[in-house]
């Protein structure tokens, strides 16, 4: 197989990103047209970590995405089910604790995380419901998720305009700068096919999460949703 399939098995989607870990974040770079650094800094501000807290970064890949909570003086944990992704982040960041972990099975107890964030990683889970559930049970009472994905631009244009350069552009400009091209393909579709803002966002209030809102970043080409863990830390 040479990338995953919509069905998301997670051993093909951990497979893939083991294929294109040396370049992921190169790639991401040059495909998200420099986006994808502002959209990190949105979600860092999101996040708001505190010293002393304690944040799980999940799909955190090579560990780019943590590095900001971390350097706030948060304890950060970033865990990802691809360990060809894992092994790169070790190399990069070597004092970073990474973890091996399915969303759908957290390896952590309940109520461990003050926050818990997964940047473009929830759209290639095979079960989206088990995820955010999973990371409702390893927050602390009160404590918050940050989910920013690819969704649906708001304006017509700008969705035909944005559907174009999925399907058509961003093949190959990934076939010059990523060693596994079938990928981004994957990417394109997963992409297409993903719920939009308001979805997202019952999705997350029937896992469990109070609070739940989003604001659209790039004119609605991701949107970063935020939600709550009813209760307060006894």
């Amino acid at each position: 197989m040479t990338r995953a399939s919509l069905e998301k098995q997670p051993h093909d989607v951990a497979a893939m990103f083991d294929r294109v870990a040396a370049k992921y974040d190169l790639t991401n770079d040059v495909i998200s047209l420099g986006q994808a650094r502002l959209w990190r800094r949105a979600v860092a501000q999101a996040v708001a970590a505190r010293p002393g807290e304690r944040v799980l970064d999940l799909a955190a890949g090579t560990g780019t995405s943590s590095l900001p909570f971390s350097r706030a003086g948060a304890y950060t944990v970033p865990c990802d089910f691809s360990t060809g992704m894992l092994a790169e982040g070790r190399q990069r960041h070597p004092w970073l604790p990474f973890t091996a972990g399915d969303a759908t099975r957290l390896p952590f107890r309940d109520d461990t995380f003050d926050a818990v964030t997964i940047s473009f990683g929830l759209r290639n889970v095979q079960d989206t419901q088990a995820a955010l559930g999973e990371m409702l049970r390893v927050t602390r009472p009160g404590g918050r998720i940050v989910v920013c994905e690819f969704s649906q631009p708001v304006l017509r244009p700008l969705r035909t305009l944005y559907s174009e350069y999925l399907m058509k552009a961003l093949p190959p400009i990934a076939r010059t700068v990523c060693s596994n091209p079938d990928a981004y393909v994957y990417l394109a579709e997963s992409i297409r096919s993903w719920p939009d803002q308001p979805q997202l966002a019952r999705r997350l209030q029937r896992a469990g999460w109070s609070r739940v809102a989003w604001r659209d970043l790039t004119g609605g080409i991701v949107a970063l949703h935020r939600g709550t863990k009813p209760g307060t830390t006894p």
